[in-house]
């Protein structure tokens, strides 16, 4: 028989550094599973993805028993590695910060292509592309 599912929580995680303190605790003790136990497997499940920001999406059961599943990095980390910048334009309409070329958006979206609500690899393209855009990233040819 299928067990009840009490909650599903999704968390933004360091890569292999997950710990029982804030986010983490506060989001997960409310639901009462073993936040250790939680940590523990996360960090060895991400160990080789250190320095990622790690999306997880963890579902709770009423016995507090869990399981989660790792996602890929967000576009968003991976535009910036693309193009070497700390973060986004505050002003993406107005002030440019950077380019990526189509060849890129294109790597990016084989990499999300798993994650993202899309039918085939140009609407993955477009969906990045959309990202680059409102973050202030020209999009060239």
């Amino acid at each position: 028989m299928a067990k009840k599912i009490k909650a599903i929580v999704r968390l933004q995680i360091a890569g292999g550094a997950a710990t029982p303190a804030p986010p983490v605790g506060s989001v997960l003790g409310p639901h009462g599973i073993n936040m250790m136990d939680f940590c523990k497997q996360f960090n060895a499940k991400s160990s080789d993805r250190k320095g990622q920001t790690v999306p997880v999406v963890i579902t709770i059961y009423q016995d507090r028993s869990f399981d989660f599943i790792l996602k890929t990095q967000p576009v968003s980390e991976l535009i910036k590695n693309k193009c070497r910048i700390g973060k986004g334009s505050a002003r993406p309409h107005d002030q440019k910060v950077a380019k990526i070329s189509w060849a890129d958006v294109e790597d990016i979206a084989k990499i999300k292509m798993p994650d993202l609500n899309a039918v085939d690899i140009e609407a993955a393209k477009k969906i990045v592309a959309g990202s680059a855009r409102s973050m202030g990233v020209e999009v060239i040819d």
